[in-house]
């Protein structure tokens, strides 16, 4: 049997008379039809013909079909964004009265969908700890209908066990809804470990360039299909030419991510012990608090390395200020080494006590790790912490 990386890599939607190699783009809005019966059959879901790029294209479906050998799913569906692909799955399985249990270190957008949108459809949540699943139980509800978690968590980069997890799920019926975004599929297969679903922002470390924004969302076919009923109606449809982009962009994931992971990893045992830092956390450095997990689930620890200033906020501004290579932009799982400050970009709209809960503290630091020699990276950050 092939291997997923190779699957991914080989397949293709099928060639046109033009007998190319590298996949075409269909930039179309609409396709057509012979005569009346086919276009009939197609809009009473009796044939698989594509009708209309909102619902089905052929470029967004080798994207979807990549990513599915991926991760190992049955089924899949593309979306414009991360955020699309994380609010169709919860809008799409979850309605009023039930209730959603999440851990609480997860993405800046994603808390704001959860603690002020579905609350205004009727959908409760919870908050859990990520690293404690011994607390996980304890807040279920008998209308607790799914577990959302994100590992490594955005920015902190806690680890979520997913068997644990899986375990939790399986025992109270709720679908396991996994954000892998940070790890990638060629890092991280949360369906191994009994996932229902996996969903990604296909803009960062998939994209891997800072090109295209896509989402994208698989896992069990009944559950896809649910989702794909929803997006078709509300529109959330990923372009045909990203669509191609990113799946141009699967084919060298594997590479890519071995190396953002080595260099990720040696920055990070370069920074460990600098006296202007109280610590470093990096998922495949012995003194993360759950390297074991990191080892158990995860073929590397990503590109992404977060460290705290001692300095606090202002020693936060002074660095980023002083950084000459790296660059200050919203994005992350770029070619280029990007750095950010938390606190006061992605999860500002949190309260300080909710950042405090989630170890967001004013000099925390995150660095997305790019495909630069690694002693320039280093280099780099370094002489910006001379300035702080």
């Amino acid at each position: 049997m092939m291997h997923p990386i190779s699957k991914a890599i080989r397949i293709q939607t099928d060639r046109t008379n033009e007998m190319e190699h590298s996949s075409p783009m269909f930039l179309t809005s609409s396709f057509c039809f012979d005569n009346a019966e086919d276009m009939r059959a197609a809009f009473a879901d009796e044939t698989d013909d594509n009708i209309y790029s909102r619902f089905s294209n052929p470029s967004v479906q080798e994207f979807i079909d990549r990513m599915v050998a991926l991760e190992g799913a049955e089924a899949g569906f593309a979306t414009s964004s991360g955020m699309a692909a994380i609010f169709g799955s919860f809008m799409a399985l979850l309605k009023s009265g039930d209730h959603l249990l999440s851990c609480n270190a997860i993405f800046g957008s994603t808390h704001t969908v959860i603690t002020k949108y579905l609350p205004k459809f009727g959908i409760e949540y919870t908050y859990v700890p990520a690293d404690k699943p011994e607390e996980w139980e304890k807040a279920i509800k008998p209308n607790t209908k799914m577990f959302y978690i994100e590992t490594p968590t955005n920015p902190g980069l806690e680890l979520v066990d997913l068997e644990a997890a899986s375990a939790v799920a399986k025992k109270y019926n709720l679908l396991l809804n996994v954000d892998n975004c940070f790890a990638t599929p060629v890092n991280q297969r949360p369906i191994d470990f009994g996932a229902d679903l996996v969903v990604h922002s296909a803009t960062k470390w998939i994209d891997g360039q800072g090109r295209v924004l896509g989402g994208v969302i698989v896992g069990k076919k009944a559950l896809i299909k649910d989702i794909y009923l929803f997006c078709r109606s509300t529109g959330p449809a990923l372009s045909p030419f990203n669509a191609w982009v990113l799946s141009k962009s699967l084919e060298t994931l594997d590479v890519r991510m071995e190396r953002h992971g080595n260099n990720a990893l040696q920055l990070a045992k370069a920074l460990e012990g600098h006296p202007k830092i109280r610590y470093v956390k990096y998922p495949f450095l012995p003194s993360h608090p759950q390297h074991r997990i990191a080892l158990k689930q995860m073929k590397n620890g990503g590109g992404i390395v977060c460290f705290e200033l001692a300095g606090g906020l202002e020693s936060g501004r002074k660095f980023l200020d002083s950084l000459k290579m790296l660059s200050l932009t919203a994005n992350l799982g770029d070619t280029k080494s990007i750095a950010s400050h938390p606190a006061s970009t992605t999860h500002a709209k949190l309260t300080e006590a909710e950042r405090q809960a989630v170890n967001i503290t004013p000099g925390l630091i995150r660095i997305s790790v790019g495909l630069e020699h690694v002693d320039d990276i280093i280099a780099d950050i370094r002489q910006a912490l001379e300035n702080c």
